[in-house]
């Protein structure tokens, strides 16, 4: 959610665990002007919080200029000091798979112990992972599966994803439709170029995977107030993860407000 807009677009997601009391905001926003100039931001988001055994860990996402492929993370116990989170690489996903399990302590030094498996070759042996980057792992992981954005909310000029400034936003009969809500993320089973996946298909707006794609079908809430002033995504995946969308405006944002644990029983549930 941008910084600009934290009052407002919190608002929306309030039943969703998405409560910041007012003192909390306004050192988000201040703390979010200066990451922006210390880091060469282009703009700092409030991605949300994990809740963990000793502590909250709040995540702020900031974007360069091209606003999909140049995003780092950040995380905060008091919303005013940030540390940047580490990049993600290979090994750092295997330690992690192989050897951090239940509850985030809030204790990003914290090692978790090497996990063996008995009568098998113990692929986690030798791998050190702690908290930190189990932490960089799961935030990374969580947008990757279920951020969300608008269709034609971004624009793809070349390689370049930049927000879409002429965008009014989704009309209220396009909201109801799954068909009309992306992935941020770069796309994985996106046609191949030039191949029509609708009517109105164009480059420059369906350069991303559609959530009426996912499998399992039904991992999605949507849902509206009445009149349609707004429009609410759940995750069925990651509980806890929630988008909005005010229809005929650009207002739109997602944020995670939750315990970092995969719902990985839900093909059993729908």
């Amino acid at each position: 959610m941008d910084a600009d807009l934290l009052t407002y677009s919190l608002n929306f997601v309030t039943g969703q665990g998405g409560a910041y009391s007012t003192e909390k905001i306004i050192a988000l926003k201040t703390s979010f002007e200066i990451l922006k100039q210390k880091y060469k931001f282009q703009r700092v988001l409030l991605w949300g919080k994990i809740m963990a055994m000793k502590n909250i860990y709040y995540i702020a996402q900031g974007r360069g200029q091209d606003e999909l492929a140049d995003r780092k993370y950040l995380y905060s116990f008091d919303c005013m000091n940030w540390f940047l989170l580490p990049s993600i690489t290979d090994s750092m996903i295997q330690q992690v798979a192989a050897n951090a399990r239940g509850p985030f302590r809030g204790e990003p030094s914290f090692v978790y112990p090497a996990r063996t498996r008995h009568g098998d070759e113990d692929k986690g042996a030798g791998l050190v992972a702690t908290e930190e980057m189990r932490l960089a792992v799961t935030v990374k992981q969580i947008d990757e599966e279920v951020s969300v954005v608008p269709r034609g909310a971004f624009i793809k000029t070349g390689d370049l994803v930049q927000l879409n400034r002429s965008f009014g936003g989704l009309s209220k009969a396009e909201g109801k439709s799954l068909d009309n809500y992306m992935h941020f993320r770069e796309p994985k089973s996106i046609k191949k170029e030039g191949v029509q996946k609708r009517g109105d298909w164009c480059p420059s707006f369906d350069f991303l995977d559609v959530l009426s794609d996912d499998v399992p079908k039904g991992s999605w809430s949507l849902q509206w107030e009445s009149d349609d002033k707004v429009y609410i995504l759940s995750s069925l995946l990651w509980l806890g993860l929630a988008f909005y969308h005010v229809p005929t405006t650009p207002h739109h944002g997602y944020i995670y407000f939750g315990d970092g644990q995969k719902n990985v029983h839900l093909a059993h549930m729908i």
